[in-house]
């Protein structure tokens, strides 16, 4: 069974940074595009950032305005999510995502069934 693990979630105040973890598979990173979506109580599963395994290239929905950076850790098989500058509406359950070719893709319209391998999530609260 192909499997994705994140890690790092937790609680941060307005202003905070905390650092998301994706581990996989060999095979599963190899399908060349991962990618972080979050989902808030209530709200539709959305993309956060993606990056081509490849080569690097990143790519981030408008709402993260510069404040969130995707990397990734080829020989490890992983990816990160560092976010900095957070706000209590990125309070959400974050997930790790892969498949191939959806690199492509918007990361503003990204939905869950652009991808068909996601992790269990990480739970981030942001609140004062």
């Amino acid at each position: 069974q192909e499997e994705l693990m994140e890690s790092g979630g937790g609680s941060a105040q307005p202003g905070g940074s905390l650092r998301l973890s994706c581990v996989t598979s060999r095979s599963i990173f190899n399908k060349n595009c991962m990618a972080w979506f979050r989902q808030a109580p209530g709200k539709e599963r959305e993309g956060v950032a993606t990056i081509y395994t490849g080569g690097g290239r990143a790519a981030y929905a408008d709402f993260v305005e510069d404040r969130f950076t995707i990397s990734q850790d080829y020989p490890a098989n992983m990816i990160y999510l560092q976010m900095t500058n957070l706000k209590p509406d990125d309070t959400a359950m974050y997930f790790c995502a892969a498949d191939s070719s959806r690199c492509s893709l918007p990361v503003n319209k990204l939905t869950a069934r652009n991808f068909r391998y996601f992790g269990q999530g990480t739970q981030v609260t942001v609140s004062s």
